[in-house]
């Protein structure tokens, strides 16, 4: 998952939230400031993680193995989309968004 999430801070993979193109910007600002949008978006979260959880395995271990990580990819999407947000460009972020990635990750292993 570590692997898989840098690999997408490579690519600008607005999943990452590390996608400062204009659409893509708008985008986030209209589903993270709409009410009924945001909504939405925690009912795809909470079947992502149950999809994750059954990837994982059976019982807690999976289900709690699988919110941490989604968790984790959140936190980090957010704050990468919140620097975009104040003004910054995905490129002056991409360092600061790796190490994060690599701090989140080493603390959630």
């Amino acid at each position: 998952m570590h692997d898989h999430f840098r690999a997408g801070l490579d690519r600008y993979d607005p999943v990452t939230g590390l996608n400062d193109h204009p659409e893509v910007v708008a985008f986030h600002r209209l589903v993270f400031t709409t009410p009924s949008l945001a909504g939405r978006l925690t009912r795809y979260r909470l079947e992502d993680e149950e999809a994750l959880a059954d990837a994982l395995g059976e019982g807690i271990q999976a289900r709690l193995g699988a919110a941490q990580v989604l968790a984790v990819q959140r936190v980090l999407a957010r704050t990468n989309w919140q620097k975009i947000a104040d003004g910054r460009t995905a490129r002056d972020i991409h360092p600061e968004a790796m190490a994060d990635a690599d701090l989140a990750f080493t603390r959630l292993r």
